[in-house]
């Protein structure tokens, strides 16, 4: 049987949506998929569950250089 970050991979692959992947803590893959309106983290574990966050917002312009700065500052 195989993992299930590949059976997530293949689904995301069929449906044409674009992901990248990463590794922000040891024993899980992050797939992080940016869709209109959305932006979602996928941990997959080493035993194969995952973890799903949803970040949903507007995609209205909200500035320019000047809120670059100001994000960062909050960092």
């Amino acid at each position: 049987m195989p993992h299930s970050l590949y059976g997530l991979l293949d689904r995301l692959d069929a449906a044409k949506i674009h992901y990248s992947l990463s590794r922000q803590r040891p024993g899980t893959v992050l797939v992080s998929v940016t869709v209109v309106g959305q932006r979602i983290e996928i941990d997959v574990f080493n035993d194969g569950h995952m973890e799903v966050s949803r970040f949903v917002g507007h995609e209205d312009i909200e500035g320019g250089a000047e809120l670059i700065d100001s994000i960062i500052a909050l960092g």
